[in-house]
């Protein structure tokens, strides 16, 4: 039988485009949560500035998260513009990083800059985690077309502005109900450029049920945290 499986939701402050101080701020994330995985906002190592340069997975300013990530042994799914270009996931462990994920439906201004990716699931000790981005969590295709790959989880980084604080748990909820899996969603809290002077924060962790498990404020670096297990079927 799978371990149990503890995963966080972590809404660090940012400074737009500011990668090197960002990535300080979540290893700081990293080591709080004490999870096995850490799910980040969306974009959240450069903030939501589509002109921000592509972070690659060998960019030495993302040293901090890998070092964080060995010490705790976390598995760190963090926000990013990467190689595509795309507005995607870096999975980030104590061996390395790479890129897991590309956001599929894409804003108008997002699609000026950004080409869309394809449904994608990583495997954490035994758990089948569907990615998503934001805008993804919106269209109950996205969740379909990966929750038809198999998964126990569906993840997402996100960014809400200040008055869509119950979005995210509403799009959550309707995947558990549909697909009968748990959800957990990272939001960002605070200014993070792009126009977003004030967002929702609000992470949250939902059960296979729909019961909300874990949820953060809405004030910069808090973070939630919850634990699965296939016994409890949490």
């Amino acid at each position: 039988m799978e371990q149990p499986l503890s995963v966080a939701v972590a809404q660090p402050r940012c400074t737009a485009y500011d990668v090197a101080a960002n990535a300080v701020a979540h290893a700081q994330a990293v080591r709080a949560a004490r999870a096995r995985v850490v799910v980040f906002p969306e974009m959240s190592l450069t903030g939501y500035e589509l002109d921000a340069v592509p972070v690659t997975p060998d960019d030495e300013r993302l040293a901090p998260i890998v070092a964080a990530c060995a010490e705790t042994g976390t598995l760190a799914l963090v926000g990013a513009p990467v190689p595509g270009p795309h507005i995607g996931v870096l999975a980030v462990e104590g061996a390395g990083v790479r890129v897991a994920y590309g956001k599929m439906y894409l804003h108008d201004g997002e699609a000026a800059r950004f080409v869309p990716g394809e449904p994608a699931v990583l495997e954490v000790d035994g758990w089948r985690l569907g990615l998503a981005v934001c805008r993804d969590t919106g269209f109950a295709e996205h969740a379909a077309k990966t929750a038809a790959l198999g998964i126990d989880g569906y993840v997402a980084g996100v960014v809400h502005a200040d008055h869509e604080a119950e979005l995210h748990g509403e799009r959550a909820r309707r995947v558990v109900a549909e697909h009968g899996v748990w959800a957990a969603t990272a939001a960002f809290a605070g200014p993070t450029g792009g126009g977003f002077d004030r967002t929702s924060g609000r992470s949250g962790i939902w059960s296979s049920d729909g019961s909300l498990l874990a949820e953060a404020g809405a004030a910069p670096d808090e973070i939630a945290r919850a634990v699965f297990s296939r016994s409890a079927r949490a």
